[in-house]
This record gives C-alpha cells, structure tokens and sequence, in this order.
C-alpha cells in the first residue's frame, strides 16, 4: 500500500517554467483561444483530477468516471465482488473464460506489470504481500496497530508470500481463449494497491489520448501522467513533497518539469503508526515480513507510463537508496530522484543523471 499524495501537482494555479526539451510534433501549442478544463471526483479512496486542452466536461467527467468504477471492480480489494477479492477468496485457482476476457483485462495488466516488476527487484516488488500487509493493520482489514510482534506468526505468513507461488495460464481449444492463475497454497492473496492507481491514470490517459486531446495532465492520488503543455504553453510543472511528518502539502524538496511521461512517488513518512515509541511503516519487506526501515524517505520515478513508475516507486523504498540507484542505472527508461535521511538526520537528495534535465533549476 502507498500513502495517497507524495505529490503536488499544481494545476489550479497552472504554475510553468521554461523548457529546453524539444517539442513532440503531435503537441498543439495552446493559443489564447483554446480553452482548458479542470475536472475531478474521487476514486480508489482517493480523489483525481485532469487538466486538459478542450471542453465537453460533463461527458468526458462522467466517462472517465465510470472507466475508475470498472478498474475498481477488478483490483479494488475494498470491494468484496471485484475480480481480485473473488481470487483472494478462492481457495483452489481463479480463471476467466473468453467472454470474461475484457471485464478482467485490468485485473490481468496489473499482474502482468508486476510479475515483470517482481522478476527485476528479485521479488522485492511483491502484489502476494496482502497477508502480511493486513497483519501489520495496513490492509484492506483495517489499521489496527500491533501491540506485540509474533515473529512465529510473521514466518508462518511469509509461507504463503511470493509470486513464484502463482503460475500465469492461457490456453486455447477449438477457438476458445481460457486464461487463469494457479495458486500453489491457497492461502495465496494479491494486492495491487501499489500499482493500480498508476494503471489508472495510464487507462485515463489513453482515454484522453482517443478523444485525441494533445495536452493534458491527469492526476490520481499523486499519481502523474501528462501530455504535451500547460496553457501557458510550456510542460507541467510538479512538486515533490518534503518528506517530513510536520511538511505542509505545499512544502516541497523540488520541482519536475514533465511532459509525455508518467511519474509516482512513495514514501514513509506519513503512513505508519507507533507503539511503545516504535514506529511501524506499511512499507513491508515481502522477504522479512516486517516494515521496511532504511535511510531512504520518499523515491519518485519518472517512466514511459505511470503504472511502471508506481510499481518502482515502491519497489524503491523496500530495496534502499543502493538498490534503488542500480535498477535505474540498468534500465534506460527509469529515472530516479530519492529523499533520504544522512547519519545527522538532515534531509539530503540524490537523482539519476537522466532526471536531472526534468528539475526547475
């Protein structure tokens, strides 16, 4: 699970700055008679909102709407008869048929995603870390902090914990498609919260993308995916947090310039609970059973699509600093900019050479 707003997105006061990054060539420059429109509700207990070149509101509001309610009835593990609390319940295997095949399509994509994730973080990025995640009291059952660890009880958890105990199936006979997932315990439970919200915003932008709107921004919970420019005519400009319990949401570390790439932060610093002056964070490390405690307070990825960012924001603040600088280093579509505590306590920043070009200077 990921704490709902690392990010500010400054849409409302429409904030820009110069840019020396070429233009796209399907980028229309806004002109003083294009209008754009700010629309947004709530979703994935969280709240969105878009900002795009064009008009027709009330139709786009309302389709955009019920295209959250459909990825929610698939990944939403709030929602007792979504597609993935039906597999979380299922004691034996979970599979679709073909006419089943575009209502669990979101379901499947984020599997997909993150059984990717999960193989290049060497299974640090791990959607079966529900189990432990509710035991913790960040899950869907409620935030009940624990008052004494059960470390015989946190193994026995980490029994049924790990992709490798899922097996991806499909199969065709006489023309019929027939997908599924095998579980190896049927104690096996998947979670999505720390992807599903990039998904959305990436389904959201390709929605944009039909309507065949050029510029745009959309938001869901700090979750950022944009296209093109502001009305100003230069690229969005979003701050990234202060990692800091008592930071004000507009207080910020920096500023990203971002146009045609997906970006998502994770952090720490505002979703835990303390006990006995021990503070418990829901970052879990899916191969200790415990919450994750580094240097490291809030990773923010920029990336081709949001979806990735959010599984690697994530998957950042479980593996470290270190680990976190390695995986962008070897993949030329990630870049990185990470908030971390030094041996005094003071706030310093690290940020991949590629994102870089991405900071308001």
């Amino acid at each position: 699970m990921k704490n709902v707003l690392f990010l500010f997105i400054l849409i409302f006061s429409l904030v820009s700055c110069q840019t020396t990054e070429t233009k796209k060539p399907d980028v229309e420059t806004p002109s003083a008679t294009t209008e754009y429109s700010l629309i947004g509700g709530k979703t994935m207990g969280t709240t969105y909102s878009v900002k795009y070149q064009g008009a027709n509101t009330k139709v786009i509001n309302g389709e955009l709407d019920s295209l959250f309610v459909e990825i929610n009835n698939a990944v939403s593990t709030y929602i007792k008869t979504s597609v993935i609390s039906d597999f979380n319940r299922d004691e034996k295997e979970w599979e679709g048929n073909e006419e089943q095949k575009v209502l669990n399509e979101h379901f499947l994509t984020n599997y997909k995603k993150s059984e990717e994730v999960f193989k290049i973080t060497e299974g640090l990025f791990d959607p079966t870390v529900m189990p432990i995640v509710n035991y913790w009291g960040f899950g869907y059952t409620g935030k009940e902090p624990i008052t004494k660890v059960d470390e015989k009880k946190v193994k026995g958890i980490l029994e049924y914990v790990g992709m490798e105990k899922l097996a991806f199936q499909a199969s065709q006979d006489k023309g019929k498609i027939s997908m599924g997932i095998r579980k190896a315990n049927p104690k096996v439970q998947l979670d999505f919260g720390a992807i599903a919200k990039g998904y959305a915003v990436d389904k959201a932008a390709e929605y944009l993308d039909g309507k065949n709107i050029h510029n745009y921004l959309v938001e869901i919970g700090g979750e950022v995916r944009t296209k093109g420019l502001n009305p100003n005519g230069k690229n969005w400009l979003i701050g990234v947090n202060t990692p800091e319990e008592e930071s004000k949401i507009n207080d910020f570390m920096a500023y990203v310039n971002l146009s045609d790439k997906g970006m998502a932060t994770s952090g720490n610093y505002r979703n835990f609970y303390e006990v006995d002056g021990e503070k418990y964070s829901h970052t879990i490390n899916p191969k200790t059973g415990f919450p994750e405690r580094s240097n490291l307070l809030s990773a923010t990825i920029i990336a081709d699509d949001c979806m990735t960012a959010d599984a690697y924001a994530t998957a950042c603040m479980v593996g470290g600093l270190e680990k976190a600088m390695n995986w962008i280093k070897n993949d030329k579509n990630l870049e990185g900019y990470f908030i971390f505590a030094d041996k005094n306590g003071n706030l310093q920043s690290q940020a991949s050479e590629g994102f870089k070009k991405y900071l308001k200077e």
